[in-house]
């Protein structure tokens, strides 16, 4: 028996495909190859469309089902694909009884492709109960799903429906047998995990939850963040952060513009001077965190001016790992709509700001030659440190460890140790 499960996007998606995987294997598929696809930009769902064209030409005798966030918004364009068996939602392929019908499926003519539901009906999330996170050794625990937000460039609340909260003691029990399991980290994952709690009896926040976490199991050795609104995070989520060194110094956040009016345009919830203020509080209770962060190049209207401001905030927050995304348009989303940079425009700022993050990784790893770190290893020859920079190991060593390590040099991308 054999299930393959690729996936595309966040880390909510990783958590997701060990779900998958285990309800494939239940269901008894064999030779099959599964697509948990991402679609926050169109060249994410131009990827899938491409993966799952190669894996068809090398393996025309596979069975191939797609799900995931592209799957759910364009179920028909996905099941109009020569090269694709069956489509399941993203509501569909969390439940067992969807792979159960999928094995069936393919025993029978005149079956219907696509198994998509509307996912704006779904109004719980569950715990999924995982206990192995095959190859890795840091293990995902899904917290939330979906947002109740719309941003105008974002389609994703059409592929994960309105935001609904794991309830906290599931998660915990999560948190409890995964470290049980020898998983010396675990990261909350969710679609707007800052948005935790609000569904929930009592209205817990992400806070609470945490704070629920590092009491209750307190054998976790570290825990760490997904991407979070920054203007969304509460007293006790800062409080852990100056409290409890278990939380590891890493935010992401989704910031996706440094100029005010496009923020607007964005219909964000925080203007410049709120992330500004943001990391420099939060560096003042934990001096040792590292801020990534999202930010979207070319979006519609943008000045040159404005562009720069972007650019800038990347210095005023002190900024290190940076995602970079050149605007893509999506159907059916407001910023669609809106006058458009032109694409070439569009590319030259994203290479701009890809530049500007390199010189910040720089000076990160300038500044950490010298610096005692507690490094998790991840393989052989690499591992990550609590501010999740890698490190390549001048020696071997055993994965899942957390081993003490003098950092040396690097080599413009990574920390080497001694």
């Amino acid at each position: 028996m054999s299930v393959e499960v690729v996936t595309f996007g966040c880390r909510l998606n990783t958590a997701e495909s060990e779900v998958i995987r285990r309800h494939a294997e239940i269901a008894g598929l064999d030779d099959t190859v599964v697509f948990n696809t991402c679609a926050v930009t169109a060249e994410a769902v131009r990827q899938a469309r491409q993966s799952i064209r190669t894996v068809r030409r090398a393996r025309p005798q596979a069975k191939i089902i797609v799900t995931g966030c592209a799957a759910q918004i364009e179920p028909q364009a996905f099941a109009a694909m020569e090269a694709a068996d069956r489509v399941l939602g993203n509501a569909e392929k969390l439940q067992p009884a969807a792979w159960a019908d999928a094995r069936a499926a393919f025993d029978r003519t005149n079956r219907p492709k696509a198994a998509v539901g509307d996912i704006m009906n779904v109004r719980q999330a569950a715990a999924h109960l995982i206990d192995t996170f095959a190859g890795r050794t840091r293990a995902f625990v899904q917290v939330q799903n979906g947002c109740d937000h719309r941003c105008t460039f974002c389609i994703i609340p059409f592929g994960r429906g309105n935001s609904r909260s794991v309830p906290l003691d599931a998660v915990v029990e999560d948190v409890r047998r995964l470290v049980a399991n020898d998983y010396p980290e675990v990261v909350l994952t969710g679609v707007d995990i800052t948005s935790y709690g609000a569904d929930l009896p009592g209205a817990p926040k992400l806070g609470t939850l945490v704070k629920a976490i590092l009491k209750q199991v307190p054998q976790l050795k570290r825990i760490r963040l997904s991407s979070i609104d920054s203007i969304e995070a509460d007293r006790d989520l800062l409080d852990a952060f100056a409290a409890d060194e278990r939380l590891m110094p890493h935010l992401h956040l989704s910031l996706q513009s440094g100029d005010d009016l496009i923020l607007k345009r964005m219909k964000r919830r925080h203007l410049r001077k709120d992330a500004i203020a943001f990391c420099n509080h939060v560096r003042r209770l934990r001096p040792d965190v590292v801020f990534g962060a999202d930010l979207i190049a070319g979006f519609p209207t943008e000045t040159e001016a404005m562009a720069q401001n972007s650019l800038d905030l990347v210095d005023a927050c002190g900024l290190t790992h940076l995602h970079v995304f050149p605007f893509s348009p999506r159907p059916g989303t407001p910023a669609a709509r809106m006058p458009q940079v032109a694409r070439d425009v569009v590319k030259e700022r994203a290479r701009r700001l890809r530049e500007r993050g390199e010189l910040a990784l720089l000076r990160h790893l300038d500044g950490e030659i010298g610096a005692a770190r507690r490094v998790l290893i991840e393989s052989r020859v690499m591992g990550r440190t609590g501010q999740f920079t890698r490190v390549k190991l001048a020696r071997p060593a055993e994965p899942g460890q957390i081993l003490d390590l003098k950092i040396a040099a690097h080599d413009g991308r990574q920390l080497l140790a001694t």
